[in-house]
């Protein structure tokens, strides 16, 4: 998923062969995780089943709506709309379970559930146009305001305590704002919206970003405050934000 959203920040920036790199290396990292996540379930389904109520789990759908939308920037639409599909079909039983074992003071991969949710919205807006599927947009619509109560909801589980001792996954936080206020942009630049709906989703998009922002102002300073400089694989979650 890191590795995803830095090839397409990449692609956007204008440096391509820096974003064509970093897109072949997270295609890799993603077929060897989906070997292991179906080795997982066929071979040890305790194991699996233990994991998959975890809100990490849920990086899976992420990190495939964060892959298929770099491929789809890339002309690929048929493997983009393949990851779609895949990533859909996964999201409903990874979020349930998810959903089901959330405890009061949560770390911030709590906020997996909105991101997931929204990526699969970012991915599907991103298609609209790509392949002329109008029902993606709409379908998108729907998960997006979903992705939303989704925040809402985990933002009364996360521990605020996490902003000055988490590992690295409190700025998911933010970045669940982030992807959420992309997710209400892509909607907007499908076209399909009446004037209000538009409206709407524009102001979304804008109240989101200042939200994220104000997010990362006290995320970073949390960071000044009290220093995390040991390595811990919860810091890649700082990543895509």
């Amino acid at each position: 998923m890191a590795t995803g959203i830095i090839s397409v920040g990449l692609n956007l920036t204008g440096h391509s062969v820096l974003s064509g790199i970093t897109l072949v290396l997270a295609a890799a990292l993603w077929l060897v995780l989906a070997t292991d996540f179906a080795s997982r379930l066929l071979r040890e389904r305790d194991r699996w089943h233990s994991e998959a109520d975890t809100p990490p789990a849920l990086t899976a759908v992420a990190a495939t709506a964060v892959l298929g939308t770099r491929i789809s920037m890339f002309g690929w639409q048929t493997l983009a709309e393949a990851l779609l599909a895949l990533a859909a079909l996964v999201w409903p039983m990874l979020l349930i379970n998810v959903v089901r074992h959330w405890k009061p003071r949560m770390p911030g991969a709590v906020f997996l559930g909105c991101v997931a949710t929204q990526g699969l919205v970012v991915l599907a807006a991103t298609l609209v146009p790509a392949v002329g599927a109008h029902w993606l947009g709409f379908t998108g619509m729907v998960l997006f305001w979903g992705g939303i109560v989704l925040y809402c909801l985990a933002l009364l589980h996360f521990d605020l305590r996490e902003v000055a001792s988490g590992a690295g996954d409190q700025w998911v936080a933010g970045g669940a704002l982030a992807i959420s206020a992309l997710a209400a942009s892509k909607l907007v630049a499908t076209g399909l919206w009446n004037k209000d709906d538009t409206d709407v989703l524009r102001t979304m998009s804008f109240l989101l970003l200042a939200l994220d922002v104000a997010w990362y102002v006290v995320l970073a300073v949390a960071e000044v405050r009290w220093p995390r400089p040991r390595y811990d694989v919860r810091r890649w979650s700082t990543v895509f934000p």
